[in-house]
């Protein structure tokens, strides 16, 4: 399968929360790129520190609405990179990435997104599972909250999590990228 970039747009983000900053207020230069997937156009973002964004692009005004700023190699490097193992990726020959990432979110969400990127290619799990992985076993709720505010889809696994009765549960894409997803991995798992 061969994914085409489509638009590039400079923007300015906020500052990640994996990095060690106390002002979230610094504004740092991303790149934006639009990617053709089996499963939609995806838009991904990133900027010197790794991958802050991947979804489903709503519309090409997403794009229009960012703000143009200068941009960063170290962040066009990490999109190329993406581009190529989102392609291994949906080819079946990609079951994890090495692409850096930089999402913005609390500490734990971030402990939640770490438990996901841990969980196997082709694995599913409930919130509960999450949970108690994380050592917080009665956060399930939060848990979910966290699994729902995921900023980077597809590496940040938040598909594989179902209900603890083995079926689908709720997806920020719909419920039908989700099967997508589960389905591709489980075939090439499966080999």
């Amino acid at each position: 399968m061969e994914f085409s970039m489509t638009d590039i747009i400079q923007t300015q983000a906020p500052l990640s929360s994996f990095t060690d900053v106390t002002d979230k207020t610094l504004l740092i230069p991303v790149a934006d790129r639009l990617v053709q997937s089996p499963v939609g156009v995806l838009h991904i973002k990133a900027n010197q520190f790794g991958i802050s964004h991947l979804g489903v692009a709503k519309e090409d005004a997403e794009l229009i609405e960012c703000v143009k700023g200068e941009i960063v190699e170290s962040a066009q490097s990490h999109l190329q990179q993406l581009e190529r193992e989102l392609a291994e990726y949906f080819d079946g020959e990609r079951h994890s990435f090495t692409v850096p990432l930089a999402p913005k979110g609390t500490e734990f969400q971030t402990q939640v997104w770490q438990a996901l990127i841990e969980l196997g290619y082709g694995n599913t799990c409930s919130y509960g599972d999450i949970a108690q992985q994380i050592a917080r076993p009665k956060a399930v709720r939060a848990v979910g909250a966290a699994n729902g505010a995921n900023p980077i889809a597809i590496i940040v696994p938040c598909h594989r999590v179902i209900g603890k009765n083995g079926k689908l549960t709720g997806y920020a894409y719909g419920l039908g990228m989700k099967q997508q997803l589960l389905t591709l991995e489980d075939q090439n798992r499966r080999g």
